[in-house]
């Protein structure tokens, strides 16, 4: 009773695609649940990277709605898709055993204004071991203003490693564009000797 009140006061829309009535409809979470597929980004990330769907409908608005619009409520949602995803990549052969998700980073400055890093809050939300291995120089600029070139650039030196989780781990973002987040990310990790056997995103650009 309680919830359907809250919702007369603060009614809610779906997180994919606007429409009143649920976190997210029954169509964008049929589009949320498509297995993920192998994508190339144009910059190398040594480890394969695997992406749940282009950067369009439910999947850019979901990640709209986490970054832009503060929506807490779909971060549970979405961590079942990612928890979701990973299994389908074990079983299916594309991964080993993953024993640790790492968030790949971002700025603090950002994550304070987004009510937290939604990326670390859905590996959380996933059911899998969750480590926040990485973080950026805060003097690192916006990467959605920056070309490829710019977006190297930009990393050069700018991913940090803070822990170094054992096992096998997969590295997740909420979108891949150039590569050029995941292969910072991933390169950092390599090189103080974490086992990065896969990358996942919510959506490639």
């Amino acid at each position: 009773m309680l919830g359907g009140v809250a919702d007369l006061i603060l009614p809610r829309y779906c997180a994919g695609c606007g429409e009143p009535g649920a976190v997210l409809c029954g169509r964008c979470r049929t589009l949320l649940a498509a297995p993920p597929t192998r994508v190339f980004p144009n910059v190398a990330v040594h480890a394969p990277v695997f992406a749940l769907g282009p950067y369009a409908d439910a999947h850019r608005g979901v990640i709209l709605a986490m970054k832009e619009r503060k929506n807490l409520a779909v971060r549970r949602h979405v961590g079942a898709v990612i928890g979701a995803a990973v299994e389908f990549l074990e079983v299916r052969g594309d991964l080993p055993d993953v024993d640790v998700l790492v968030p790949a980073p971002t700025r603090a400055a950002s994550a304070r204004e987004r009510g937290g890093d939604p990326v670390q809050a859905v590996c959380q939300a996933s059911g899998r071991a969750t480590v926040p291995a990485l973080e950026l120089d805060p003097r690192t600029a916006d990467q959605s203003e920056l070309d490829e070139a710019g977006r190297r650039a930009n990393l050069a030196g700018a991913v940090r490693v803070t822990a170094t989780p054992a096992g096998n781990v997969v590295v997740v973002d909420d979108v891949v564009t150039t590569g050029a987040t995941l292969g910072a990310s991933v390169a950092g990790l390599l090189a103080h000797g974490v086992r990065v056997v896969g990358c996942l995103t919510l959506a490639e650009a």
